[in-house]
């Protein structure tokens, strides 16, 4: 029989709100976090809204001697992880440390650190580079310390896809719960809110160069003009659902019931796969197209790419056929933290029943064919969801959650 995988805990870090609790209540209440960028001076730059984490202070949260050898990304996603473990009950010391994995998504690595480092070489020279910087920039370093910090040693990785990594690192850590792992923290959070990631993301032509937050980022209505980026994301407890009750886990939020990637050719929209990456979740899932209750979307926020998105969900619902929603337009997308903030809002839309809305957006734009939840909450019997995420580069990921029995 194979294993089903279930989420008991949850730790996020958002634009909008830091911890579970706050993130929850500025979603529902369609509190945005994007801002004009404060982390560093973006006058020079084309674009200049962000999303930033609120009243985050690194030493309430890191133990003194890692915060010399550690990116702001590794420390949103220790504070995360801390959050989840305590969030499902688990105490690592009681647990076989062989059968706790991790598996987080990445994009580009710690590259604030990098920066400071390669600015360090430049300016005075190679003595005062950190020995640190042969790790902390690493894309797998938030996989390496939260193994490290929770001792959890069993199987364990990180997934590259960039806004998509999120999904598939739930994906992966479901696998390996089905081959006996009993339990893997996964998700992803990324920061890269400098200028050495900024700069990439405006040379990609895709971020939007509107200078008023609520006007820069606006999936799916008739004036979206690109996105704009945040930091953040959230980290899941996944388990064997025999052995998170074995253990007397607090809560389940949700099943991951079905998942499945796909991989476009190239950067044209029109070749887009993600409605095939949506049905072969939900038939991994065995749910009919009929049994969502609602959709999480990418919502690029990029005319051409909004626009198929929305082909692709008509062409797995029809036109109208499912309620949709983008709560990212709160946050930004946040690379690899984006599509792991999406499930972990997902799960709590299936406990509470209510479907957070877009904000800033008062309607979809009629081509596209979609009921968009906008303006207020919308309650719903919310029994299964899905979740679709796409990365630069081509990648495409879906996600099916089921609320528990």
């Amino acid at each position: 029989m194979t294993a089903t995988t279930v989420v008991t805990g949850l730790g996020i870090a958002a634009p909008n709100g830091l911890g579970t609790d706050d993130f929850w209540k500025a979603t529902l209440a369609g509190e945005s976090g994007l801002a004009e960028l404060t982390r560093f001076d973006a006058s020079r730059y084309p674009s200049g809204i962000a999303g930033e984490v609120p009243g985050y202070t690194a030493e309430e949260h890191i133990p003194s001697r890692l915060l010399p050898q550690t990116d702001h990304m590794t420390r949103l996603a220790l504070t995360a992880a801390d959050w989840a473990v305590e969030d499902a009950g688990v105490r690592p010391d009681e647990l076989p440390e062989y059968g706790m994995g991790v598996v987080t998504a990445a994009s580009g690595g710690a590259v604030e650190f990098g920066q400071r480092e390669l600015q360090n070489l430049w300016s005075q020279g190679k003595e005062y580079v950190s020995a640190y910087q042969s790790f902390a920039w690493f894309y797998a370093v938030n996989t390496g310390q939260i193994s490290i910090r929770h001792k959890m040693r069993g199987p364990s990785g990180v997934l590259l896809t960039e806004q998509a990594g999120g999904i598939d690192a739930l994906g992966q850590a479901r696998r390996h719960i089905r081959k006996g792992v009993p339990l893997v923290v996964s998700g992803g959070v990324d920061a890269a809110l400098c200028p050495w990631g900024w700069v990439p993301q405006i040379a990609s032509g895709l971020m939007s160069t509107e200078r008023d937050p609520a006007r820069a980022y606006l999936p799916f209505a008739a004036a979206a003009r690109g996105y704009v980026p945040g930091e953040g994301g959230a980290i899941l407890v996944t388990e064997d659902a025999e052995s998170a009750r074995e253990r007397g886990a607090p809560r389940i939020y949700g099943e991951i019931a079905g998942y499945a990637a796909t991989l476009d050719p190239g950067e044209d929209p029109g070749s887009c796969r993600l409605a095939r990456a949506a049905r072969n979740a939900l038939a991994d899932a065995r749910v009919p197209p009929g049994e969502v209750d609602a959709v999480f979307a990418d919502a690029s926020g990029v005319p051409a790419l909004d626009r198929a998105e929305a082909r692709a969900l008509e062409d797995v619902f029809g036109p109208y056929g499912v309620p949709v929603t983008a709560p990212k337009s709160m946050t930004g997308r946040l690379l690899a933290g984006g599509a792991a903030l999406d499930a972990a809002t997902a799960l709590l839309s299936l406990r509470d029943g209510v479907i957070p809305p877009t904000a800033n957006v008062t309607e979809a734009d009629p081509e596209h064919r979609l009921d968009l939840v906008t303006g207020d909450p919308r309650e719903a019997d919310l029994r299964t969801v899905l979740v679709l995420a796409r990365g630069h580069g081509g990648f495409n990921a879906a996600l099916v959650l089921r609320r528990p029995a």
